[in-house]
């Protein structure tokens, strides 16, 4: 089977194919510093180039997996919309990915201990879940930095914890026992790739009903809230 897994959930925007061999070529937009993401913008056409890196047309591709989030409200949105408009147009399957889980899974896949994979959610928060090998061990929540440092612990000895929330919130993690990679680690960066292999695994979902996971109310709703 080949998949083309796309995700939005962060600032970058990141598209990847996952071959038959098991070999994945990834393309992606990782904006400097205070640069505006551009997941609107790059999207596509880092769908295009992944494939024609992969020396694939559309009828060479079987399945769409896309992360679903938690991560930032907008990309979300155009992650979610483009997905299903390609699977429509290219009578595809299509797969939902939990964000966190594509973030963790890497270090999972090699690392003994628990790994608590964190996401910047703004407003002083982050998205944090954690995987031990396969098992999920603590489900998707966002959490304030005293929370998280208590989750952090909880989970015992040997935490590895990444993401860009990881390194956020490094002081934290790191008083509750946690070991975060240094800041430019690839372990801290959502790969498509992992999207990929978590999407080849899963089962299709219905196009249409397939939601994005905010975990919480966008930020513009908390704004407007007395």
């Amino acid at each position: 089977m080949v998949v083309l897994g796309l995700d939005t959930a962060t600032r970058a925007t990141a598209a990847a194919v996952l071959l038959h061999d098991g070999r994945a070529v990834e393309c992606r937009d990782d904006p400097e510093p205070g640069a505006r993401p551009a997941h609107a913008a790059r999207l596509l056409e880092l769908v295009e180039a992944a494939l024609a890196e992969a020396g694939l047309g559309w009828n060479g591709v079987d399945r769409l997996a896309v992360g679903v989030g938690p991560g930032g409200f907008t990309g979300l949105r155009i992650g979610l919309a483009t997905a299903r408009g390609l699977a429509q147009a290219r009578g595809l399957e299509l797969v939902g990915v939990g964000s966190l889980h594509a973030l963790a899974a890497p270090s999972a896949a090699e690392h003994d201990g628990p790994v608590l994979g964190v996401l910047d959610a703004r407003r002083g928060e982050g998205f944090a879940a954690a995987w031990r090998g396969a098992e999920e061990i603590l489900a998707p929540v966002a959490l304030g930095p005293e929370a998280l440092g208590a989750a952090a612990a909880a989970l015992g000895a040997g935490v590895r914890a990444v993401g860009d929330g990881a390194v956020a919130f490094r002081a934290v993690l790191e008083a509750a026992g946690a070991v975060v990679g240094a800041d430019g680690s690839p372990a801290h960066r959502l790969h498509a790739a992992a999207v990929c292999r978590l999407g080849m695994a899963a089962a299709p979902a219905d196009r249409d009903g397939l939601l994005p996971d905010y975990r919480r109310d966008p930020d513009a709703v908390a704004r407007r809230a007395p």
